[in-house]
């Protein structure tokens, strides 16, 4: 299943030029888990991409059995902008609880780097220039030409699954490490985004399988 995963997981990250996952760590103690109720939270003060990320989580969860509620839709309007105490915090915990809660998956971005990429190559040349012109006027676009290097940013991203039981510690169960890669588009982001954080949740067994709807046949009872 291990070997598995990693091929599917590698073709995935062939076709994905957004998302990367870096690393993942499950709790060791937890060998299967299925969440009943899930609050999805995504950290972001971008509502319209909050909003899209929230939903379409939800959406992949509901797909595995799960229910789902948007944080958007479950917490009130003064959650969204002030910050929250600890004390908060702990009867928000409550008050999901009260209300079927088992499991919090919380995304937030927590990192920001800016990189650069030359775009050409000067490995394979051995050349020794022995005059200061030579060499300078072959490398000098690394100054003068802006075409001579990509900048681009990479924004580290976090995904933690907690479990909220009231009948054990409130512990986490998994995190996963992303990066997203130059993003260019919020709708391409998330979707690449949703999607990795779904297959890794399924190859640990933290959630079902994908719930297949199969159409109801009425070949057989036209004929009878």
């Amino acid at each position: 299943m291990k070997y598995l995963f990693l091929l599917v997981l590698s073709l995935f990250l062939v076709s994905c030029t957004t998302t990367q996952l870096v690393e993942n760590w499950k709790n060791p103690h937890i060998d299967t888990y299925q969440p009943n109720k899930v609050l999805v939270v995504g950290l972001t003060s971008n509502i319209k991409a909050r909003q899209k990320f929230e939903q379409q989580l939800k959406e992949e969860l509901e797909l595995r059995g799960a229910k789902a509620i948007m944080s958007l839709d479950f917490f009130n309007p003064a959650f969204k902008t002030d910050k929250m105490t600890e004390d908060a915090l702990e009867l928000i915990e409550d008050d999901l609880i009260s209300d079927g809660f088992d499991t919090i998956l919380f995304s937030k971005v927590i990192g920001v780097e800016d990189k650069i990429a030359y775009k050409k190559n000067y490995s394979g040349y051995d050349e020794t220039y022995k005059k200061f012109k030579e060499d300078f006027l072959r490398y000098q676009d690394a100054y003068y030409n802006p075409d001579y290097y990509d900048e681009y940013t990479v924004f580290h991203a976090e995904t933690s699954m907690y479990c909220i039981c009231p009948t054990k510690e409130r512990e986490l169960i998994w995190k996963g490490y992303i990066d997203i890669v130059d993003p260019q588009s919020i709708d391409e982001t998330i979707n690449d985004y949703v999607r990795l954080v779904i297959v890794v949740l399924e190859e640990q067994q933290l959630i079902e399988p994908k719930i297949l709807i199969k159409e109801k046949d009425t070949t057989q009872e036209d004929a009878i």
